[in-house]
């Protein structure tokens, strides 16, 4: 029978568009991760009329913008909006949420490596990242390494675990000052003058594999940011990340 004004055949409800599923990437938090970092992202409670968006989606999206390199600007829809994701990372980042995060994964990674929980030594490095038109005025030039850009400072413990990070200028030194306020005796490893090819720095080739593990995060290969917080912070969510994995056994990223 042809549909008339007054007759209209009904859709059968199987056949009624369906809501897409979510669509997931290698970068999202799994679940055992996820239930270890919420108790330090939750900064107001579930149910408060500011939280608009699922924090889990956006804390998925800030590890998204880390590990991919991808601007804020640019973030799939299948993410909450950027600027709620960039807000909300502020939060985060000035709350120091990943810098505790951080300490309790080391502690915790140091302990069930038979270890003390509190390190008696730390190396200490600098990388210098080449700087980009956001981070602007406060580059610097670095003489050695011939770039202008940003330099991030470094010390970690004898398992090459993040013990604390400066951001400078990339023609400033602060290895002293990192030391100083972390308590740590600084003993500077020098290559000997009277040796010439490859010679193994006693320890040093842990922290260029903190370096080494790091790069794994697009975002960090630039200085991309206008605040140093903002560089400083992305550099304690790929550690914190780094660390989960180490924890918990979940599935590396792919490069």
């Amino acid at each position: 029978m042809k549909n008339t004004p007054d007759t209209v055949e009904a859709t059968p409800k199987s056949a009624q568009k369906q809501p897409k599923p979510k669509k997931r990437y290698p970068s999202d938090v799994e679940d055992d991760e996820w239930q270890f970092v919420l108790p330090y992202l939750s900064l107001i409670a579930p149910d408060s009329p500011q939280r608009k968006h699922e924090l889990r989606e956006v804390f998925n999206a800030l590890r998204y913008v880390v590990r991919t390199g991808i601007a804020w600007r640019y973030l799939p829809d299948s993410f909450p909006p950027w600027e709620a994701v960039y807000q909300q990372a502020q939060r985060w980042i000035g709350a120091g949420v990943f810098e505790d995060i951080v300490d309790d994964l080391r502690e915790v990674l140091r302990v069930a490596a038979g270890r003390n929980p509190q390190p008696s030594a730390a190396i200490l490095d600098a990388q210098t990242v080449q700087g980009t038109i956001e981070s602007g005025q406060r580059a610097g030039y670095d003489g050695h390494k011939k770039k202008n850009g940003t330099k991030v400072h470094i010390a970690v413990d004898t398992l090459g675990r993040l013990l604390a990070l400066v951001i400078t200028p990339a023609n400033e030194q602060e290895r002293d000052k990192a030391a100083k306020e972390e308590g740590i005796r600084l003993e500077v490893v020098r290559l000997p003058e009277v040796k010439k090819g490859f010679v193994l720095l006693p320890r040093r080739w842990v922290v260029e594999r903190s370096f080494s593990w790091k790069n794994r995060f697009r975002r960090l290969a630039r200085d991309y940011e206008r605040l140093p917080e903002t560089v400083a912070g992305l550099h304690f969510v790929a550690f914190a990340c780094l660390m989960l994995q180490s924890l918990l056994g979940t599935t590396p990223w792919s490069s």
